[in-house]
C-alpha cells in the first residue's frame, strides 16, 4: 500500500472531525477548512491507489 493511501486517509478523518465540530460550534470558518482537507486527503488518497495499481 503506497504511503499516500494512509496519508490521504488520515487527512480525510481529520477534515471530517474539524468539519462536525465547525458544524458543532457553528464556526464556518472550522467547517469550510474541514471540508477542504477531506477533499485534499481524497486527492492524495486517489494519487496512492493510482500508484499502486501501477507496481508490478
Amino acid at each position: 500500500m503506497d504511503k499516500n493511501r494512509i496519508i490521504g486517509s488520515g487527512k480525510q478523518v481529520k477534515g471530517a472531525i474539524k468539519e462536525a465540530v465547525g458544524k458543532a460550534v457553528g464556526d464556518a470558518k472550522l467547517q469550510v477548512d474541514g471540508k477542504s482537507d477531506k477533499a485534499e486527503g481524497k486527492v492524495q488518497n486517489m494519487v496512492g491507489a493510482v500508484k499502486d495499481s501501477l507496481k508490478p
